[in-house]
């Protein structure tokens, strides 16, 4: 990334959280104000994207039970060791988590809400994801679901036996329509057949020591980690703009939801992935490069400033 910079003469700007951006009527430019200066540009890219900040369920009890922690926060299931742990969360980030606390003896129990789909991390030597891609390239959506899904039963097994039943809509047709990513199996799945992570139902309640299940079980836990995954913070910080939803996502689905008003631009809300990223930021490049050329007189001082806006 630094080399990146470096030859298209990018200088990011760090440590700049944007508490406000604003598109100003009098004087056609957007207003981006930080905690420490203001910005003002022609175009502004929205770029947070959908995974921008931790979304944290509402589960009655919580304010009882302490300690509990996003994964957003985790580092090493050495700070767990010997613990009896609660993750809530099947996706990768809950996989990858339960997997680390069994290296450190504790007693993971994975939390299964919904239905998912489990997929070996690599087919024939070669990633999954990047198969996948190839494949969409000459082949329908709905065949290439048909392939992974043959080659994951084949190698992996029938996951519902392990209490992870599968969608019936196929793992790349499900991730355009819901933004839900397949689970990349690294190991986890070897550790739920011999018992050391544990899949229990959906949570009830937290209690003062434990959790009461969907199934009417009660169980006491040291520790408990959310991964429930992540949100998008645009309703925070952009004002006065109706391209997004009160839930932070584009109104107008993909392939058309790049571009809205007065020089506004989304990139990484196509639930996608970084196909979908690359195929918005062509069309934004683009597209400002044509304004570019045909608007000569816009005032010089702006036109050094396109301010692209990542996590704060």
């Amino acid at each position: 990334m630094e080399s990146y910079a470096l030859h298209f003469s990018i200088q990011p700007k760090f440590k700049q959280a944007v508490q406000k951006a604003e598109f100003d009527n009098v004087t056609g430019f957007w207003r981006v104000q930080t905690q420490d200066q203001e910005y003002i540009s022609r175009w502004l890219i929205a770029a947070t994207g959908e995974n921008a900040e931790p979304l944290i369920p509402e589960i009655v009890g919580m304010e009882k039970f302490i300690p509990i922690i996003h994964t957003s926060v985790y580092k090493s299931g050495s700070e767990f060791k010997n613990q009896r742990v609660l993750v809530v969360g099947c996706g990768n980030s809950g996989m990858e988590v339960s997997l680390d606390l069994c290296r450190y003896n504790a007693i993971p129990h994975m939390v299964v809400r919904k239905n998912v789909h489990v997929l070996p991390r690599e087919m024939f030597g070669m990633s999954t994801f990047g198969i996948a891609m190839a494949l969409l390239k000459w082949f329908p959506l709905k065949l290439v679901d048909k392939f992974l899904l043959l080659v994951a039963n084949f190698t992996l097994g029938n996951t519902d036996q392990l209490g992870l039943r599968r969608p019936k809509t196929g793992p790349i047709e499900l991730k355009n329509v819901t933004g839900k990513t397949p689970v990349l199996d690294v190991g986890a799945l070897s550790q739920i057949r011999s018992g050391k992570i544990k899949v229990v139902e959906g949570v009830k309640e937290i209690t003062r020591n434990g959790v009461k299940f969907m199934d009417g079980q009660d169980k006491e836990f040291d520790s408990i980690i959310l991964a429930t995954g992540y949100k998008s913070n645009v309703p925070t910080w952009l004002k006065g703009c109706d391209l997004f939803t009160k839930d932070g996502m584009p109104k107008t689905p993909f392939p058309d939801g790049w571009k809205g008003e007065n020089g506004l631009y989304t990139v990484g809300f196509t639930r996608r992935g970084l196909l979908g990223t690359a195929s918005d930021a062509v069309k934004i490049g683009q597209h400002i490069a044509e304004q570019w050329r045909t608007n000569k007189d816009c005032n010089k001082s702006c036109n050094s400033h396109v301010i692209q806006l990542g996590k704060s």
